[in-house]
């Protein structure tokens, strides 16, 4: 034993990876070698080898890397911010924080594709839809956006594509937020849509604009009815979105009422913390004219093949994944986790509670407004004054807290559920310099919302639905959580091996900072010293993301990796601009890339080049030449994916790079597959000048069931002053003029504590140990399977990655299955099934990751192999090809209990190996019907009636 096995340094790796000395050794006998580094020879082209160790600290034990991150964190102050713009301090109820987001059950998840094993994070989602649906007026909304810039920029898109936009421009109302307005004009400057920012009542000309967007309430808290101006945009042929507070629209009528046709916000004050920016549930919904030209995940109502009700993610052809650079948008993950707190902050509260917080809030300001009157007379939460901000700022600074200064002589405060009484004679004080009474003025001032016009008064029910009215005590809300916890799928349950998702272990350790107040309770917008242990946080992940990758800058702003592919190209464009090198307009993307990377480059207003892949798997040279050859001159950037999306280390990786640099483009790199080179290989020594680095994937962020994500970018020194900035938080070096990607300055800094914790902990040798863990977890699993279900591509030496592709394109004509067929199949093995058809149709893509243990990998194997088995019982005549367990899959315990009618047995349907009879996952519903769906469409909560008709219905068809 060593002095580190001692002193503990090295105990988090060893459990982190899960596969021990043995079970390692045991694998590398099935696959005939002596090493995992003899294996990564063979995978690895050794001319991109790293030779040199990472330049990490040594890795600290949970207790001093948790001991390290609280000093960091008694770095921050926290002062009480009023600072509003769209964030504020809310209560997180302790029965959603604790059985939601610190909970591996609802945290681990992944996306919903595989809707039969995420019936209960769907349902959350239609919640979270319903209350949308209540509280904007509108038909539709869909299942989160990463926050309300971004939410307003894919409004703004949307628009142009429902509208005649042709040589009209988008007008954005100056009292929208500045963040909101940053990253609208972005967007716009590389779709070239013409902007116009003014002030509404003067400057919006309907006839020359396809659409607008104002706030509601504005920045500066004023309400204003825009049901005229929106009328007027409509005769003219045009759209209008609206920004809004969802605890304002709690009082305030509706978006639909006054006729806007989208409306656009973030939901983090329904009990997400600030975290000093994120993540943050963004939210859209629109009318139903606008179902299919909307961006992000809708969940919607479905039934199963026994025609019971079930969930699932609805109208996926818009999507990226399916349509590439003609998508809606390049949205990938979203904030599931975040917009399911959100929902069971309203099933908590109900409508009651909710009028509650709201009347509550509102009178804190209408306090205020008492002690000093200010610039509108109409407001809910948000007032300004026109006072001398010298003085202010002093007191307010005695008082430790922090104040919007608009200018010189004018101020801004926002009040939110947390302000007390007390709060409002502080700030009564800090703005007059006079004692105020709050308890006595309260007493004599009412509780209704007098500061709302009573034409703006919202006069209709919201949140009807039975779900906002029943879980009123904790017993009843702990046993609906964990209800909805028991219908999924979750790295609690098993082995989630998603190809092109690295779904490994969400530590314990890891997850424990997120709810520190001293991370959880920053105002984004608050002054940099105050959170000078964040930042302390943030530049330790940074300078360890910098040195795996060996590009020297990075930002942190992009908040999703989908966003970060977004930022990584804007910063090649702005770059390329600065050099008088415009014109450079063509993305060349390989074959083989997740459909992120076209929709990113048609959203930087780069037109998509592909380039063909060759019969194993790698991009075409030859082609790729034939590509530069034919854009010559316009090529901006290749967009290239390493290891590659079908699993193998290209071997001309390094030409490859060289070819685009000698035609005058930058090489984007698509860091989904770090997991496969940390330690091993630097992106920037074989020819990357910009990465995005998905810390939801290699670095331990989790999924949350479809986000949050973080998809920072780090970029070689000729990028760096063409990083985004942000118009609120000036960065040294940083131009704002070069555009903003997201609300926040830092993205989502609460989650990325989660990956300081896992580089702390790992260290460089850490690192290295998993990566190749990765690499031979999925290398065994290849080499098991190989006698029944072939690998479609390996490397030059016949290895793969950390993932590979399983070839089940013969099934159909021999046995009538296909790969969905056994997707569900592996549902009554208690497993989740690999990526199903992506990047090649009919395939299934696996990636175990290197934290699952062998006996977990071997559990794969035997279901796959008995399921071949199973095949050959129909190509046998045995079992039908209509009529067996794979095309009945899966098979849920209700159906079991009823009358069998197969020519297989209960017990083959749902114990096909003996092991299951200890423990297994039972799908909560029968395979779902995707275009019934489709067909009939609904993406509400159904009223109880419904899900009675349609028992009746499944009952009367069995």
């Amino acid at each position: 034993m060593t002095l580190d096995d001692l002193l503990d340094a090295r105990s988090f790796a060893q459990r982190h990876v899960g596969c021990g000395p043995q079970e390692e050794r045991a694998m590398l006998n099935v696959l005939g070698l002596p090493t995992v580094e003899t294996l990564i020879g063979e995978a690895l082209p050794s001319s991109i080898r790293q030779t040199a160790p990472l330049d990490l600290p040594p890795p600290a034990g949970e207790a001093r890397a948790l001991a390290e991150l609280r000093a960091l964190a008694s770095r921050n102050q926290l002062w009480r911010s009023y600072l509003g713009m769209g964030y504020c301090a809310t209560h997180t109820p302790p029965v959603i924080q604790r059985n939601v987001l610190e909970n591996p059950g609802w945290y681990t998840p992944y996306t919903p594709y595989q809707a039969e094993i995420s019936q209960g994070r769907l349902e959350a989602l239609i919640t979270f839809q319903q209350m949308l649906i209540d509280l904007t007026g509108l038909p539709v909304a869909n299942a989160s956006l990463l926050d309300e810039a971004t939410a307003a920029a894919e409004a703004m898109g949307l628009m142009r594509r429902a509208t005649k936009s042709a040589g009209r421009s988008f007008f954005i109302d100056a009292g929208c937020h500045p963040q909101v307005i940053a990253v609208m004009q972005t967007r716009a400057r590389w779709l070239d849509i013409p902007l116009v920012v003014g002030e509404a009542a003067r400057a919006l000309d309907p006839a020359r604009v396809f659409g607008a967007h104002f706030q509601y309430p504005d920045t500066w808290g004023r309400i204003e009815d825009w049901s005229a101006l929106i009328a007027r945009v409509h005769a003219a042929d045009g759209l209008v979105s609206l920004g809004v507070d969802p605890l304002a629209l709690v009082l305030l009528k509706s978006p639909g009422e006054l006729g806007a046709d989208i409306a656009v916000g973030s939901a983090q004050r329904f009990g997400v913390p600030l975290g000093y920016g994120g993540p943050h549930p963004g939210f859209l919904a629109v009318r139903e004219a606008l179902l299919r030209q909307m961006p992000g995940r809708i969940v919607g109502l479905t039934r199963d093949a026994a025609g019971r009700p079930a969930y699932r993610m609805a109208l996926q052809t818009r999507e990226q994944h399916i349509r590439r650079e003609k998508a809606t948008s390049n949205i990938c993950t979203s904030q599931v986790l975040l917009a399911n707190v959100a929902a069971f902050f309203a099933v908590w509260h109900g409508p009651e509670g909710l009028r509650r917080i709201a009347l509550r809030t509102h009178l804190m300001a209408r306090l205020l407004a008492q002690a000093l009157a200010p610039e509108s007379p109409r407001y809910f939460d948000t007032l300004t004054w026109r006072v001398d901000a010298a003085p202010v700022r002093t007191r307010a600074e005695s008082r430790r807290v922090n104040l919007r200064y608009l200018a010189p002589d004018r101020v801004a405060v926002t009040v939110d559920e947390t302000t007390t009484l007390a709060d409002v004679a502080d700030l009564a004080w800090i703005l007059t310099g006079r004692a105020f009474d709050a308890q006595t003025r309260a007493a004599q001032l009412g509780t209704g919302p007098e500061a709302i016009p009573p034409a703006l008064l919202r006069t209709g029910a919201i949140l009807a639905h039975p779900v906002f009215h029943e879980q009123r005590s904790e017993t009843a809300m702990m046993r609906y959580l964990k209800r909805l916890e028991n219908r999924d799928y979750s790295l609690a349950e098993g082995m989630i091996p998603l190809g092109s998702c690295t779904m490994k272990l969400n530590a314990a350790a890891e997850m424990a900072p997120i709810s520190w107040s001293e991370f959880a309770g920053l105002h984004p917008f608050a002054p940099r010293e105050q959170a000078a242990g964040t930042h302390a946080m943030l530049a330790g992940v940074g300078a360890a993301l910098e040195a795996i990758t060996g590009l020297p800058h990075m930002s942190l702003q992009p908040n999703s990796g989908a966003n970060g592919e977004y930022a990584g190209l804007v910063t090649i464009r702005n770059y390329q601009a600065a050099r008088g090198e415009g014109r450079r307009d063509v993305c060349l993307i390989p074959f083989s890339a997740h459909g992120t990377n076209p929709a990113s480059a048609h959203m930087a207003g780069l037109k998509v080049a592909v380039v063909a892949c060759d019969a194993r798997g790698n991009v075409d040279v030859a082609d790729l030449e034939t590509q530069l050859a034919l854009h010559a001159g316009r090529v901006a950037a290749l967009m290239l994916t390493y290891p590659s999306t079908h699993g193998v280390y290209e071997e001309a990786v390094r030409e490859i790079c060289d070819l685009v640099h000698a035609a005058g483009g930058q090489v984007y790199l698509d860091g989904a597959n770090l997991n496969a080179l940390a330690g091993y290989a630097r992106v920037a020594d074989f020819g990357a000048d910009v990465c995005h680095i998905n810390l939801h994937k290699t670095f331990c962020i989790p999924h949350g069931g479809g986000g949050p994500g973080m998809g920072p970018i780090v970029v070689a020194p000729h990028l760096a002053p063409f990083l985004p900035g942000h118009p609120v938080v000036r960065e040294e070096g940083l131009d704002p003029a070069h555009g903003t990607v997201s609300a926040a300055p830092w993205g989502s800094p609460l989650i990325v504590a989660i990956s300081w914790m896992y580089l702390r902990m790992m260290g460089a040798e850490g690192l290295r140990r998993a990566t190749g863990a990765a690499i031979l977890g999925a290398n065994y699993v290849a080499e098991r399977l190989k006698g029944h279900w072939p690998v479609l591509y390996t490397g030059a030496r016949g290895r793969n990655a950390h993932e590979c592709i399983f070839d089940l394109r013969a099934l159909k004509a021999r046995y009538g299955v296909t790969a969905e067929d056994v997707a569900k199949r592996l549902i009554d093995y208690g497993l989740h099934a690999p990526t199903l058809s992506f990047p090649v149709h009919e395939t299934l893509m696996f990636e175990p990751t290197e934290s699952e243990p062998k006996v977990e990998l071997d559990r794969f194997c035997d279901a796959m192999i008995a399921i071949r088995a199973e095949l050959e019982r129909i190509a046998s005549g045995e079992w039908p090809r209509e009529d067996n367990p794979l095309r009945n899959a899966p098979h849920t315990a209700e159906e079991l209990a009823g009358e069998w009618h197969h020519p297989y047995t209960r017990e083959q349907a749902a114990y096909p190996l003996p092991g299951l009879r200890a423990h297994k996952y039972w799908a909560p519903v029968k395979r779902v019907d995707q275009v019934f769906g489709d067909r009939n469409f609904f993406c509400g909560c159904p009223p109880p009636e419904a899900w009675i008709a349609q028992e009746r219905g499944a009952n009367a068809a069995a």
